[in-house]
């Protein structure tokens, strides 16, 4: 597939400082959906049961959603209805509780059966303490796998200022997200965790292309800019249209960690198109121009 035919853009018709306080006003307001969240329940985002801990049963059963909640003593954290091929009147039902025994009886004794089939058909349980190690791993994880982007950042291009411009854009993608996610109830899980990882390659990948054709590749800044552009929005565009369709398919199939994958990795690629030809490409021309030299 070829290139986008990118529409011209007069970057000379805006200062350095009108090109970067849109993406830096961005971040901000992330950041600030963030610390109110840590500072309301303890945590920026919404915690999943692989970090929480907590219990989840699939149940089989003709009763509705709302007699589902009814059924428990404790109010499920979610109730999810499973719309695979061939199952109906399936839905998984997530608690924060770890006492499955209990759980189990509630469900058998106030749902309605389907058939002959059981209503508790499978069950799991994830302990506090494992959850938090978990979770400890997974923030170790995105930690290393951002300073190892930073590290690379540094060694290639060796100087502070186009440098720094990448982990600032790479930070700016990860922290946005987040704020999405806290807004939209997106839990932090093992799966979303893995999309935040995906969004570190695919930001440093856009960057280092900008920096590399304005940086180390002979012409115009504006013409270098554009045939980065050419191939950096071609790439992030498909990718976000490939993350919107699976994000929408699972979504209508029921299968709410891929959707949630989806959605978060077109949240983060549309970041990542602002905070690159805005913020970073602002950062390179003050760099460039004004002869600022780290």
């Amino acid at each position: 597939m070829g290139n986008f035919d990118v529409p011209e853009f007069d970057y000379t018709r805006y200062s350095n400082r009108q090109l970067a306080a849109v993406p830096l006003a961005v971040l901000a307001v992330a950041l600030l959906i963030l610390t109110g969240s840590f500072l309301a329940t303890g945590a920026p985002v919404q915690l999943g049961m692989d970090f929480a801990g907590g219990s989840e049963l699939t149940v089989q059963t003709t009763s509705s959603e709302e007699e589902i909640v009814e059924a428990f003593d404790e109010e499920p954290e979610s109730v999810q209805s499973v719309t695979a091929p061939d199952t109906e009147n399936q839905y998984i039902v997530q608690f924060t509780s770890t006492d499955l025994d209990a759980l189990s009886d509630q469900a058998e004794q106030n749902l309605e059966q389907d058939g002959d089939a059981d209503i508790v058909q499978l069950e799991s349980t994830v302990s506090e303490s494992f959850g938090a190690q978990t979770q400890q791993t997974a923030l170790l994880g995105i930690a290393v796998a951002f300073v190892g982007m930073s590290v690379i950042a540094f060694l290639l291009f060796r100087t502070f200022v186009p440098s720094i411009a990448i982990v600032v854009s790479a930070f700016s993608d990860i922290v946005i997200p987040l704020a999405f996610m806290t807004v939209t109830g997106i839990s932090l899980s093992l799966g979303t965790v893995a999309a935040l990882l995906m969004l570190i390659g695919y930001s440093v990948d856009s960057d280092i292309l900008l920096n590399n054709h304005i940086l180390r590749r002979q012409g115009d800044f504006y013409e270098s800019t554009r045939r980065a552009m050419q191939t950096g929005v071609t790439m992030t565009v498909t990718s976000m249209c490939a993350m919107l369709v699976m994000g929408v398919a699972a979504w209508l199939f029921g299968v709410e960690l891929l959707a949630s994958i989806g959605i978060i990795l077109f949240v983060g690629l549309a970041a990542d198109l602002m905070n690159t030809y805005m913020l970073n490409l602002s950062l390179l021309r003050w760099y460039k121009f004004e002869g600022i030299r780290s």
